[in-house]
Parts: C-alpha cells; sequence; structure tokens
C-alpha cells in the first residue's frame, strides 16, 4: 500500500513541477494514472493520498477527469466542482452524470443559488443539466424557475423542456398551466412538449388544457419535433412567405424585397435554429429581438398610441405602428410611457396556413443564410 502512496505523491510532485522537462498535460495524465489505481483507498486513513488527490482535483477542475476522481474515491465535498462539469456539457453523458451525484448529494441550495445567480449561461446549463438527468429532485428547482415570469425566458424554456422530460415534472407542468400560473410566453412550448409526452393521462389532459396550435380549417399542427420531419419545399415556402395570408413580407425584408416593421429576415437562418424560427411565429412574444420592443403611450387625449420606439428625445416620442406607419408625439402630449412583453408581430398567423405549408415556410426561412 505504501509503494501505491508513494507512486501517487511523486506523480502530483510532476503535477507542480518537479520535472519541467514534461508539459502540465502529462504531469496530470501521470498523476491521474497513478490516481486510478488507488480508487479503493480511504482518503481518510492516508493524509498524504489525500492532499494529494485534491490538489489533482484543482487541476483537473471542470473536466471529465474531475468526475472520474470524486466517483472513483467517493468523495462529498465537491459539488461546485461537479455543477463547473455540467453546466461545461450538460447535454453530455459526462455533464448529466455529474449533475446526478450533484443531487444525489442534496446540494439543493448550490443548485438554486446557480439557477438565480447573475450568470445566464451558467443558468442555462445548470437548467439544462437538471432536465436532462431526469431525477425527480430537479423537478422543484425546475418548476420554479419556469413559473417565474421575471425570469429570463430562455431560461424559463429550458426548465419547461427538462419539466416534460419526467412523469413527475410533466405532471408538475400541467398543474401550473391549469392554475394559471404558467406565462403566456411559455404556453406553446409547453404545449408542443406536453402533447409529445408517452404517458397517456397527462398526454391526454395536455390536449385539453394546452392544446396544440391550429393549421388553417383548425386542424392541430403537429408538435415541432414532428413538424420538423416532415419533407418540406423551400420554393414552396417563399412562395407563402410573400402570400396575402399569412402576409409575412408585410413586415419582414428578404434581401430587400418586404416591409421594414420587423426584423431583417434575410439571415434569419443563420441565427436562429429551425425550433427557433417555428417558435417565433406561433409565439412571438417569448423572444422579441432586441430594438423591436413595444411600447405603449397613454395621451393627454384619451388615447393610446402603441408600436416600436422609432426614438424618444427631449422633445418628443416616434412611433411606428404595425402598419409601418410613423407618428411623432410630443412629449407634453404624453402622460405615460409604458414597455410592453408583447410583439407587434400578431399571434395566430399559421391559422392562414395548412401544416404541410408551415413545414415549407419554415424550410424557406432556415435556408436564409449569410452569404
Amino acid at each position: 500500500m505504501r509503494v501505491a502512496v508513494f507512486i501517487i505523491i511523486a506523480a502530483t510532485a510532476l503535477s507542480l513541477g518537479a520535472r519541467a522537462e514534461l508539459t502540465e498535460a502529462q504531469r496530470n495524465t501521470i498523476a491521474f494514472e497513478a490516481l486510478s489505481r488507488l480508487h479503493h483507498v480511504n482518503l481518510d486513513t492516508d493524509p498524504e493520498l489525500k492532499s494529494a488527490v485534491y490538489r489533482l482535483l484543482e487541476k483537473v477542475r471542470g473536466t471529465d477527469k474531475f468526475l472520474e476522481i470524486v466517483k472513483d474515491f467517493h468523495l462529498h465535498d465537491c459539488d461546485p466542482g461537479l455543477l463547473e462539469v455540467a453546466v461545461k456539457a450538460p447535454s453530455s453523458e459526462t455533464g448529466v452524470e455529474a449533475m446526478r451525484l450533484v443531487l444525489t448529494h442534496n446540494a439543493a441550495d448550490l443548485v438554486r443559488n446557480k439557477l438565480n445567480g447573475p450568470d445566464a449561461k451558467v443558468a442555462r446549463g445548470v437548467a439544462e443539466a437538471l432536465g436532462n438527468a431526469t431525477e425527480q429532485k430537479a423537478v422543484a428547482p425546475l418548476l420554479a424557475v419556469a413559473v417565474d415570469a421575471n425570469r429570463d425566458t430562455a431560461l424559463r424554456k429550458i426548465c419547461v423542456r427538462g419539466l416534460a422530460r419526467t412523469a413527475e415534472g410533466a405532471d408538475a407542468l400541467l398543474g401550473a398551466a391549469k392554475k394559471g400560473t404558467l406565462a403566456e410566453d411559455l404556453k406553446y412550448t409547453a404545449s408542443t412538449e406536453l402533447n409529445g409526452v408517452r404517458w397517456t393521462k397527462i398526454k391526454a389532459e395536455a390536449a385539453q388544457v394546452l392544446p396544440l396550435p391550429t393549421a388553417r380549417g383548425a386542424q392541430p399542427l403537429p408538435p415541432t419535433v414532428e413538424l420538423l420531419k416532415m419533407p418540406a419545399d423551400p420554393a414552396n415556402g417563399e412562395k407563402v412567405f410573400y402570400r396575402q395570408q399569412p402576409g409575412c413580407f408585410a413586415c419582414h425584408t428578404v434581401r430587400g424585397k418586404g416591409g421594414q416593421v420587423g426584423p431583417d429576415l434575410s439571415e434569419i437562418g443563420t441565427k436562429l435554429a429551425r425550433e427557433a424560427i417555428v417558435e417565433s411565429i406561433l409565439e412571438p412574444s417569448a423572444g422579441i429581438s432586441v430594438g423591436y420592443e413595444t411600447y405603449s403611450l397613454d395621451l393627454k387625449s384619451g388615447d393610446e398610441a402603441y408600436g416600436l420606439l422609432v426614438s424618444d428625445s427631449a422633445d418628443e416620442i416616434v412611433i411606428k405602428d404595425s402598419k409601418g406607419i410613423v407618428t411623432h408625439y410630443k412629449k407634453s402630449e404624453v402622460i405615460n410611457k409604458r414597455k410592453l412583453k408583447l410583439s407587434l408581430m400578431p399571434t395566430g398567423l399559421q391559422q392562414g396556413m395548412s401544416a404541410q405549408e408551415f413545414a415549407d415556410l419554415i424550410a424557406f426561412l432556415a435556408g436564409l443564410k449569410k452569404q
């Protein structure tokens, strides 16, 4: 046993720079290989080995080797490092296993702190890994964020998708919809997820509580995953784009042709994945582009102005409405200006298309990429 301990101590010494001719990666590899042969050792009975293990842990923090060492030596005080592994690769086998270990250790406060922290990227990684862990302990933190309308929409959508991966989570999500605590900007995401689950009772209830959006003729659209598997014709999708119904061209420009109310879509396929394009049409208020937020003005005349904010100077506020009409309002006329969580783009545009035409339109938009 002592020989093995000397091996790991020597290997750790190499990792700390005793052999300058070896690279950092080589030194870490030697130490890691030595450790892999000692995972049966109780660290509490060997302070030297324990110190060596924790020094190496710091060197491999955030990597799959960190997870392996924690597992091999049954360490229970490395949850922050495990969470880093999960955030780095939330959809990988390593990231999911790291999150499951964190949940096993009952580190609920740590998980909540990261979900509620100021780093949006970390919060999204934690939420995705929680959902992929498919464990009951993930339901409570995911639901708490999903029903909080003040949180980032993209984060809440990740939580909704994660909840739908377990029967307990899907049931909790459906319960939130029944109680009215699920915000409008999440209803399409929840609908398409819950209408596609494998649990018959939940799926049947979801069809009543959160029915899928309908296409022309009140025919339900398939869930997004199925919609995107349909054979699609981009050329026909272009024709749909320039049709009076749904009238996309009236507000959006594609390569110099179309309206200028909404964002230019000439490179939309580069900016958004196909799933996001579907959601932006079916649930436009869930992801409003910067610069295209809507505002409401309460006027002294008793009227209300509504549209995109073109400019706001010391003397006037300029608003562009859904028809592209620009109106100037003197500041002296305005009682109140409010920024809304509502897109100028109307909902229900898919009702002017068949499911096949909608799939064709998505294929056309997804093909609009930077040239």
